[in-house]
């Protein structure tokens, strides 16, 4: 409670003493700005380095000594550099379905001659076919024809009931080593089969190890174990390990749906935590164009889990540089000891047995600078919030109604601030998003993508300007002769307010993220009831700051640490998030957000400080000239640096097309090259080196084509609108596509079944649109129900592996009685991801030309359209 003997702060700096004024704009409680900005900058900089050192220090444990049972990093890195030495291994190829399974085979053989008599090793080699649909990228449907899975049971020598699941994949994406994605996750799963073989303790359940051979085919060789494997029966809990980067920490970004004892397990057995909810609610509304097997457990196995992933140096994943050597060795020993930990404590546990009656909700989970985890029940957090924000409401309203007469004027001067702070932000966001869209305009997209302090430097330091000038402004022109230490008072509590509202706000939604709001209304409101005197005493000025600084330690580490997080995770997924979203204003909203966050509680400097001019004239100055240089074009975007390259992703396929009529006649035929970039800045970074290659070869869409009469291999025509087409000779694969359209059934309501039967490489995309009129009302794909993609049309992805049947299936089509210009139009590409067809010596000679700085990932293709 307020002090007696000190009445309340008034506006005009009336102190009640005697009656007597002390006059005009006398502050109070003088800061002077060389003790009040500056440092405020200074102690976020200090946190900022605290949170990154806090990052570092994950890696930098050094591990237990080794003994008989521990995990060996140095054996799972064996096994990591045998993996990725096998090269590409694409769903399909000889180095997939043969290489890599072999070596898998070998060394789970040679685990198993030297267990213990306290376990027994089954294997088992699935090579299953089915097919499935997925909202994923817009939505479509997946087929896969035997495909491989190596599957691994561990369990007590008298057999166990139920089973806890560990998933990695051997399959790369075409054209790279895969060893982050996912051949460590492999390497550590067979270090902790042979570490668990060896113990003599017995475990009271099974541990399946799933080795999957086509997860890059967007999880198929997942859904084909747990819909039809026998083992699958079994499985109560499971863990996916997957990467996002190249080595580094491994994030939990997914866990559940609900089952708060599986995070217990995570947080009582991991010994280096890091787990974040905010990660997974990020990354489930779907921001990242990623998925991972944890959603085909989810929903096809109705199984609970916990997801994790490497996230550290996302540029080069899924290029060639992700190679065994950038993998750190503490990174692998430092995975190998958590998910060691987790399983044994899962294979052991009562609760996996019955882990259906468990499921009760959902966790708040997030870890402390990687020291520990802080776990409850959402439930639990929802109380919390709410009291949290009802106690800072009732602070707010005991402010407001004393004294009781003027709780009207101090509502309106509370709700005037509240509303100035708000209109801060809105400038701040508008203004700094204006300069992203000038950035972009001008041809400088990704300036900050090598050079991550450029971002800063710009975006941060136009974000902190704006937001001071603003309330500078209100300082001299709107609150003119208003004393200062009052000014500063009720900033803070205007600020307590959003915060106390977004706290009810995303409990209300059920977010758990909340916890942060949490943060954000408990240590500030205990620090300002703290140091209360010293807003009120003369001469307090170092103390008060001291203490103010202490008070709001906990929140501002905290979200430095969270904010390093994200900016890791997102600022390589700019570089492959398509031609259609501006990175630049991605990340400049990124960067004023958490800009306003951390200024929340700074806010109020700006009224207590005598001047702030420096202070904005410094981050003006470094704005602008950041943007000159900007604009120079003096920060190129990419890197060719050998130890951390940061390459533009740029994809290329030979293609040969060919448009038939009703009647089966080639129409109109032509092959070229097909360019994507993976990136906002398209190829203008690239014509330079190949002249050819500019905006007078941009691909044209083929309206009366499904998808644009383009091969693609995924539907993500939405991300990458802007393509090129450059003329090229045809192309002859040595295995071409077969397609037959056997018969044509009439069906009763003038439905059509054409069955059709193709045979060709082991990726191929099937594009379906019915024709006007039509509707495409059932087919023998997925569930029965066709579903289709963004835009209307349908979308089927192709993958199989050695020896597969030929591929039948049949459309249903409601059809007009007439329909001379056909029911259906359905185009079908084939993808030679390997092999002798893979690139013609036109594609060689082109990729050869691009510039070192650049991941050029290329093969051949065929584009076939019918009209049936």
């Amino acid at each position: 409670q307020r002090d007696r003997r000190q009445p309340p702060l008034r506006e005009d700096g009336d102190r009640g003493t005697g009656g007597k004024k002390r006059g005009g704009r006398r502050p109070l409680l003088p800061l002077p700005e060389a003790r009040g900005a500056p440092l405020v900058l200074l102690y976020l900089l200090g946190l900022r380095a605290l949170a990154q050192v806090s990052h570092r220090q994950l890696l930098s444990r050094p591990p237990a000594a080794e003994g008989p049972r521990d995990f060996s990093a140095s054996r799972a890195r064996a096994y990591l550099d045998n993996i990725t030495a096998i090269g590409p291994r694409t769903v399909g190829s000889p180095e997939n379905e043969v290489l890599a399974v072999n070596y898998l085979l070998e060394q789970i053989r040679g685990i198993e001659r030297e267990s213990t008599d306290a376990h027994k090793i089954s294997v088992d080699i699935q090579r299953p076919t089915g097919s499935f649909s997925i909202d994923f990228l817009g939505g479509f449907t997946s087929y896969y024809a035997n495909i491989t899975n190596v599957v691994v049971k561990l369990e007590p020598r008298n057999g166990a009931e139920h089973a806890v699941l560990s998933n990695c994949h051997f399959d790369s994406v075409p054209n790279t080593p895969g060893a982050s994605d996912d051949a460590v996750s492999c390497a550590v799963m067979l270090e902790i089969l042979n570490t668990l073989s060896k113990s003599s303790e017995s475990l009271q359940h099974a541990v399946i190890f799933l080795f999957n051979g086509a997860e890059e085919n967007i999880l198929q060789a997942s859904h084909g174990f747990i819909t039809q494997h026998e083992w699958a029966k079994s499985i109560r809990a499971f863990i996916n390990l997957e990467a996002a980067g190249v080595g580094g920490k491994e994030l939990v970004f997914q866990t559940g749906p609900e089952n708060p004892w599986l995070v217990q397990a995570y947080v009582v057995a991991a010994k280096h935590p890091f787990a974040s909810v905010v990660a997974q609610e990020i990354f489930q509304s779907g921001i990242i164009p990623a998925d991972t097997d944890f959603r085909i457990y989810r929903d096809f196995g109705n199984v609970p889990g916990i997801d994790l992933a490497f996230i550290e140096n996302g540029y080069i994943y899924h290029t060639k540089y992700d190679t065994s050597d950038r993998i750190l060795t503490d990174s692998i020993q430092r995975a190998g000891d958590n998910i060691l930990a987790v399983l044994k404590y899962l294979a052991t546990s009562e609760k996996l047995a019955k882990s259906f009656e468990y499921r009760h909700g959902s966790v708040v989970f997030f870890d402390i600078l990687g020291l520990f985890v802080l776990a409850y029940p959402a439930r639990v957090g929802t109380i919390m919030n709410y009291i949290t924000a009802a106690v800072a409401f009732f602070y707010l309203s005991k402010k407001v109604l004393q004294p009781k007469p003027r709780a009207v004027h101090n509502l309106k001067k509370l709700l005037t601030a509240f509303s100035l702070t708000l209109t801060s932000w809105v400038c701040t966001l508008v203004a700094v998003l204006m300069v992203a869209m000038f950035v972009s305009i001008i041809g400088r997209a990704l300036s900050w993508y090598t050079h991550f302090y450029v971002s800063v430097s710009l975006y941060g330091t136009a974000a902190a300007a704006e937001l001071i000038l603003v309330h500078v402004l209100a300082k001299k022109f709107f609150y003119k002769n208003v004393n200062e230490l009052y000014l500063g008072d009720i900033f803070f509590d205007a600020s307590l307010m959003i915060w106390s509202i977004a706290l009810a706000v995303m409990t209300q939604m059920g977010l758990c993220s909340a916890f942060i709001c949490t943060l954000w209304v408990t240590f500030p409101l205990l620090t300002k009831l703290m140091i209360h005197k010293e807003f009120s005493q003369k001469g307090a000025t170092i103390k008060f700051i001291v203490m103010y600084m202490l008070g709001m330690f906990v929140p501002y580490l905290y979200m430095l640490y969270l904010s390093w997080t994200v900016f890791e995770m997102f600022t390589p997924v700019m570089g492959r998030s398509g031609s259609e979203i501006p990175p630049d204003m991605v990340l400049a909203g990124f960067i004023v957000i958490f800009t306003m966050i951390l200024s929340s509680y700074f806010i109020n400097f700006i009224y207590l400080v005598k001047s702030t001019k420096t202070t904005l004239v410094t981050l003006t100055t470094v704005f602008v000239v950041t943007l000159i240089l900007v604009c120079s074009g003096i920060f190129f975007p990419y890197s060719s640096d050998a130890a951390n390259p940061k390459p533009k992703r740029v994809f290329l396929q030979h293609t040969s097309r060919r448009f038939h009529d009703l009647d089966g006649n080639v129409v109109k035929s032509d092959s070229g090259i097909w360019i994507n970039g993976f990136d906002y800045n398209g190829i203008s970074h690239i014509t330079p080196h190949v002249p050819e290659i500019n905006d007078t070869i941009r691909t044209p869409c083929e309206e009366q084509a499904p998808f644009c009469g383009l091969p693609w291999i995924l539907p993500v025509h939405f991300m990458f609108r802007k393509n090129w087409y450059l003329p090229a000779p045809e192309i002859l694969p040595r295995s071409p596509i077969q397609f037959k359209l056997l018969s044509k059934q009439l069906m009763p309501w003038n439905s059509m079944r054409p069955i059709s039967v193709p045979a060709g490489p082991s990726h191929m995309s099937l594009y379906v649109r019915p024709r006007a009129g039509s509707a495409l009302s059932r087919w023998s794909l997925g569930d029965g129900i066709p579903v289709a993609s963004l835009g209307g049309d349908y979308f089927v992805f192709y993958s199989h592996g050695l020896h597969a049947a030929p591929w039948h299936f049949w459309l249903e089509l409601m059809a007009p009685e007439k329909h001379s210009d056909g029911v259906v139009s359905l185009a079908i590409a084939a993808h030679y991801f390997f092999g002798e067809d893979q690139k013609s010596p036109q594609l060689y000679a082109l990729l050869e030309r691009f510039p070192n700085w650049t991941f050029s990932s290329g093969w051949s293709c065929t584009y076939d359209l019918f009209v049936f």
